[in-house]
């Protein structure tokens, strides 16, 4: 395993995490046992960096089960959800309604109940709109909350398939990190937030790599989801039809190095200078082994990641949840 330092905090975090959303339900059918088997299996591979949410059900529990006595160990991540419980969060929205700091303070504390710990390593906003730069409740509470030690660092997580509403929030140095949908159909966060991250050392952590499988190879055209699978209801027939497509062309970038479609995808987004970890949900020990594999540091070349441009995909599919 390979590590990199997150940003300006001077946190070193293992350059591929542990997404932690898979594990607390909503993706088929749930194995608690094997949950726990993968997590240790990531630690004892070498991952460090555990990414949650207090909105991911059981997430933060089982993490904190499967990390005790390794605390001190690892860098461990979670999210405060809009208090609105809408995603995404829009501007017309007020931060004092979807981020009030009695509310930031009270999630932290059950995250940190949860997780069983007396501290966060990175807590951030689950949902961000440009217009909290200006609205700075937020910004105090994560403050007074890194002062009193109950925090190391603090960012935002960015509105789904939004690549540049946070782009201003990093040149105004008010966060630490930023966490984005970032990978080979999703290319747009390499336009202009992660060279503003470069330039103002803000941590990126890049979630979605995989497309919420697509970019895997596992998900064809008549595949079908289990029904407490939240993706059932987003790839239609017609949006699987049309990403296997896509992902076909992909083979053609397959070699020794990266001899699978998610190692490709996990290379493609490690070769950005920017990303300090990414983060793929793997809630099974064969998952876990496979991706971790993939860090060797033989990244894509440049002729590689340029050839990758022209297979960019902004789809425009919104989530099954997000407000209009």
């Amino acid at each position: 395993m390979r590590y990199r330092v997150l940003g300006s905090t001077g946190i070193r975090v293992s350059e591929i995490g542990y997404g932690g959303w898979g594990i607390g339900g909503g993706w088929g059918s749930q194995d608690d046992k094997e949950t726990l088997r993968s997590l240790r299996r990531a630690y004892d591979l070498g991952v460090t960096f555990f990414d949650t949410a207090l909105g991911y059900g059981q997430s933060e529990n089982l993490i904190g089960q499967a990390l005790r006595g390794v605390r001190d160990r690892v860098v461990i991540a979670s999210k405060i959800p809009p208090k609105t419980g809408r995603w995404p969060v829009l501007p017309r929205e007020p931060v004092s309604e979807t981020f009030p700091a009695e509310w930031i303070v009270e999630c932290t504390e059950e995250s940190l109940r949860k997780l069983a710990t007396d501290y966060l390593d990175v807590q951030q906003l689950h949902a961000w709109t440009p217009v909290y730069v200006e609205q700075l409740e937020w910004y105090e509470a994560l403050k007074r909350l890194k002062e009193q030690g109950k925090i190391r660092a603090f960012g935002v997580s960015t509105n789904d398939w939004d690549p540049y509403g946070p782009v201003g929030l990093v040149e105004s140095g008010l966060t630490d990190t930023v966490q984005v949908i970032y990978n080979i159909f999703e290319q747009r966060p390499a336009e202009q937030l992660l060279p503003a991250a470069l330039e103002h050392n803000v941590g990126i952590i890049v979630r979605v790599p995989f497309e919420e499988g697509l970019l895997t190879g596992a998900i064809g055209p008549d595949f079908e989801f289990e029904e407490n699978d939240w993706r059932g209801e987003w790839l239609t027939p017609e949006r699987l039809a049309e990403a296997a497509r896509r992902v076909e062309k992909l083979k053609a970038f397959l070699s020794n190095d990266r001899p699978t479609l998610a190692a490709l995808a996990l290379k493609f987004v490690l070769s950005h200078p920017a990303v300090s970890s990414v983060i793929p949900g793997m809630r099974r020990v064969a998952h876990v082994e496979a991706n971790i594999a993939v860090s060797d540091g033989k990244y894509l070349t440049r002729d590689d990641l340029e050839a990758l441009r022209a297979h960019a995909f902004a789809h425009g599919w919104a989530y099954p949840w997000s407000q209009r």
